[in-house]
């Protein structure tokens, strides 16, 4: 029976790793799906990119970071969506003021990011990025819904 028990235990937590690094590869699949179609939209020389992707890479991150605070919070207070209606005023009112001031950092970082990249590449290619950005991002959604369908 305990020769059962740690049978089971150990396929449980190998099909956990088994599914986070197939999450993680998916992760860097389209990480590296996106680099590509952003460089091909932005049509970077060598020299831009050598110097674009360290600083856009560090803004990705620290954008993905803040906003993945702000959903652990968000969950963290709600377990369900049924829970919006036994929030009282205020545990309300502090998770709209964590919003307004995530808000206020993802703004800042998109500033901070504005301030380095100008110097790499032109307010022309800026407003490319931006929008290859939203592109990429509503193709990946895409084929998501596709792939459900």
């Amino acid at each position: 029976m305990k020769n059962l028990i740690t049978f089971i235990c150990i396929s449980f937590f190998c099909m956990l790793s088994i599914s986070a690094q197939h999450n993680e590869a998916a992760r860097e699949k389209i990480k590296a799906l996106k680099i590509s179609y952003l460089t091909e939209k932005l049509n970077l020389t060598p020299e831009e990119a050598q110097k674009f992707w360290p600083i856009y890479n560090a803004y990705d991150q620290e954008q993905q970071a803040l906003r993945s605070k702000q959903r652990s919070e968000l969950k963290k207070s709600l377990k369900n969506s049924d829970e919006v209606e036994a929030l009282n005023e205020t545990d309300a009112e502090k998770l709209v003021m964590l919003k307004l001031s995530i808000d206020r950092q993802l703004h800042e970082s998109q500033k901070d990011f504005v301030s380095k990249v100008k110097q790499v590449i032109s307010f022309k290619k800026i407003i490319q990025l931006h929008v290859a950005e939203m592109e990429f991002g509503r193709k990946l959604m895409s084929k998501y819904r596709h792939k459900k369908d």
